[in-house]
């Protein structure tokens, strides 16, 4: 398998080397680009051609309205959960908890776009919520979002529970590209023989509010028997742009 968009990830990274926007890159393809910006484009590209991820290469991801910092702490944030986000806006929660929460895209492009929302943030990896509080303080959210190790708070209560947990299979792994076998961390993607079983933990330890989850393609009739079996109603689910069902969520 071989790097599926070059032309695009040299005009980021070429983008990132030289300080200017990719738009302006485009616009004037005669620039001269200068010894310095040359040499890190260079490094940049040797770093692409080892399947390194070009948000680690550049160092940063947009998500929404916000850019985030990302490291191999943290998944890289894709645009299809951003669905969750905008299940968030939806409904205008006053209280919500992001659980697994990452590099804390959900979490803070959440603060960004709702204000008056009381948010919690969670993970099990303490790297990161290390980059996730980095990136709430360099966004000036660092007030908004109070992040806190672990999954769900037992003694706590939230009207909207986002979840986008593990959820690759083990037989699926070694299909996968190496951008994400090689670099993303694995304990961020791998999830049983099923790509279930962070899924199935989570679910009874939710006991009032709305929970949704994103799941793989495939996944949702599945996830759907396991909320309606642990007594949630309402359940629903969300497609993304490509039409895959990736968001279930149920209420209790």
């Amino acid at each position: 398998m071989g790097i599926e968009e070059p032309r695009l990830d040299a005009e980021v990274m070429l983008a990132a080397a030289t300080g200017l926007e990719r738009a302006e890159l485009i616009a004037r393809p005669e620039a001269e680009v200068p010894p310095p910006a040359t040499r890190l484009f260079g490094e940049m590209v040797r770093r692409r051609l080892r399947r390194e991820p070009v948000a680690y290469i550049v160092g940063r991801r947009g998500f929404r309205r916000i850019e985030l910092e990302v490291d191999r702490r943290v998944l890289i944030p894709r645009p299809e959960t951003e669905l969750l986000v905008e299940l968030a806006l939806e409904r205008r929660p006053a209280t919500l908890l992001d659980v697994g929460t990452g590099s804390g895209a959900i979490a803070l492009a959440v603060a960004d776009e709702l204000p008056d929302c009381e948010i919690k943030a969670t993970d099990t990896s303490a790297p990161a919520l290390e980059a996730a509080r980095a990136n709430a303080h360099r966004l000036g959210l660092g007030r908004r979002v109070d992040f806190a190790p672990g999954s769900i708070p037992l003694e706590e209560d939230f009207e909207l529970i986002l979840a986008n947990l593990p959820y690759v299979a083990e037989r699926e792994w070694p299909a996968l590209q190496p951008e994400v076998t090689e670099w993303e961390p694995r304990e961020a993607l791998l999830a049983g023989p099923d790509g279930l079983d962070a899924i199935r933990a989570v679910i009874p330890r939710v006991e009032v509010g709305m929970l949704a989850l994103e799941v793989g393609e495939g996944q949702a009739g599945a996830v759907r028997g396991l909320l309606a079996a642990a007594g949630f109603g309402a359940i629903e689910t969300r497609r993304d742009l490509a039409g895959v069902e990736r968001v279930v969520l149920g209420e209790r």
